[in-house]
């Protein structure tokens, strides 16, 4: 278990609805929490979560706790969190679904941002607006994967189960 929490921890970013920030602590100290844990991250553990809130446009917000940041913003922390440790995909539940419509726009076109820059991105969601904003839908129905022509059955009333 501990080599799952260390492969976790380096090669998987997590993004959650509820951001999952500490309360009272710096955006700054908020994204350098995962490098604590990380053998190969303490050094320069700051100079990188600068870095991480600088790529989220959130470099002038560094000093703030999260009760002084937008819904928004901090969705944008914790996404600066999950990009620290230069992570292999970055796993995103519901990330929109605490926010207004303009904070979730901002977290969809940072995510369309980041995966233009190469990075991956694996976002679930039920609102099929958000799924719009990814590059391939994947659907599920009572944990497995459903084709397209099944999605559209269920949508129109006409599935068999």
């Amino acid at each position: 278990s501990d080599q799952l929490a260390l492969y976790r921890n380096e090669k998987v970013g997590f993004v959650f609805q509820t951001f999952n920030l500490l309360a009272r602590t710096s955006a700054l100290d908020n994204v350098a929490l995962p490098l604590l844990y990380s053998p190969r991250g303490r050094d320069g553990a700051r100079a990188k979560a600068k870095a991480c809130l600088a790529k989220v446009g959130l470099a002038d917000r560094e000093h703030h706790q999260p009760s002084e940041l937008s819904g928004g913003q901090q969705q944008r922390v914790a996404i600066a969190r999950a990009l620290v440790n230069d992570p292999h995909i970055i796993l995103a539940d519901e990330p929109t679904g605490a926010l207004d419509s303009e904070g979730g726009h901002e977290v969809l076109e940072l995510f369309r941002r980041l995966h233009a820059g190469g990075q991956t991105v694996l976002m679930v969601t039920h609102d099929d607006e958000v799924a719009a904003a990814g590059d391939r839908i994947v659907h599920m129905r009572d944990g497995r994967i459903v084709s397209a022509a099944e999605v559209a059955a269920l949508a129109a009333g006409t599935a068999q189960l």
